[in-house]
């Protein structure tokens, strides 16, 4: 993984589909954009390291959502340096009344821990990373505090989940709300009016056509207000994926139940699917197998998704 300066000493590192993208900025009072998942912190600590920067120095750390491949590191930078910590302010809510359910933790059986929110941002706020000013967008949809950054002098914006080049973040309706498409589609409204030259999100490569990858979404979430199944089947396929990249592997014999126990994975089949627990478990594995995106070994199942 290869640090790209996108501004001068504003690093974007690209990791997978577990851990968000990290952004950078070099000084003697370092800068980060999220922290990636909390299980893979030694790798962000040396991904960052590699760049110069002493993370017992970090002085500010922005989270662009709460969800916890964003906040993972968010903890133990803080107790090493002090720093402030900026979200949104309703993630800032969510932090500091201790929700682990608004924030995903609970409800999708993810491993996060909490830490101290001193900065709340709002809509159009500009925040300062460096010498470089960004402009908060509320964006809600895929997550109710997610923001974006936009940087209107050099025509870059860090858009996190909200928007990425070919894909889209998870919509988990059970918790943002039955509005959240439409949340989505407002929020890309937002971004269709900017001035942008390159897109950096929060997981996937950059890209520079954000009109193209804007009308995919919108495209995909009219889709899914068309088939409501979609969503689901969307869902499914992503947190079992996650799933098996948080736990690196999982019993054969054992999966299906373990899914069982969950919040996520009952609800989402109750809300689409009529309680055909075993019947989608195993049309969905099946795909995976046939894709090749899961894989078998001494009786253990894990994934060839990049973390």
């Amino acid at each position: 993984m290869s640090a790209l300066e996108i501004m001068k000493d504003l690093f974007f590192i690209e990791r997978g589909y577990l851990n968000s993208n990290h952004f950078v900025y070099r000084s003697k009072e370092p800068i980060l954009i999220d922290t990636a998942y909390i299980s893979d912190f030694d790798i962000t600590e040396r991904l960052i390291s590699d760049l110069g920067v002493d993370l017992s120095r970090t002085r500010l750390i922005i989270n662009t959502h709460t969800h916890c491949d964003h906040i993972g590191g968010n903890r133990t930078i803080q107790e090493r340096s002090g720093c402030d910590i900026a979200l949104h302010k309703v993630g800032k809510y969510f932090i500091d009344t201790r929700d682990d359910w608004s924030t995903w933790w609970r409800y999708y059986s993810q491993d996060a821990a909490f830490f101290h929110c001193t900065l709340a941002l709002e809509d159009r706020d500009v925040i300062a990373v460096g010498p470089h000013e960004f402009r908060v967008i509320h964006t809600p949809g895929h997550a109710s505090d997610g923001i974006v950054l936009y940087g209107a002098k050099d025509k870059v914006l860090i858009s996190s989940d909200t928007l990425w080049e070919s894909d889209m973040g998870v919509m988990t309706i059970r918790v943002e709300g039955s509005t959240a498409l439409f949340h989505m589609l407002e929020s890309l409204e937002k971004l269709e009016s900017l001035d942008v030259e390159a897109v950096f999100p929060g997981h996937g490569r950059p890209f520079k056509d954000i009109k193209g990858a804007i009308s995919k979404s919108k495209k995909r979430i009219r889709s899914f207000m068309r088939h409501r199944e979609k969503i689901g089947t969307d869902l499914l396929k992503k947190i079992m994926i996650y799933t098996l990249l948080m736990q690196r592997q999982i019993d054969e014999d054992r999966f299906y139940d373990q899914l069982m126990e969950t919040h996520w994975f009952r609800e989402t089949i109750d809300l689409y699917f009529d309680k055909e627990y075993n019947q989608k478990y195993d049309e969905l594995i099946t795909d995976f197998f046939n894709r090749g995106i899961v894989k078998q070994r001494d009786g253990k199942l894990y994934t060839t998704v990049k973390p």
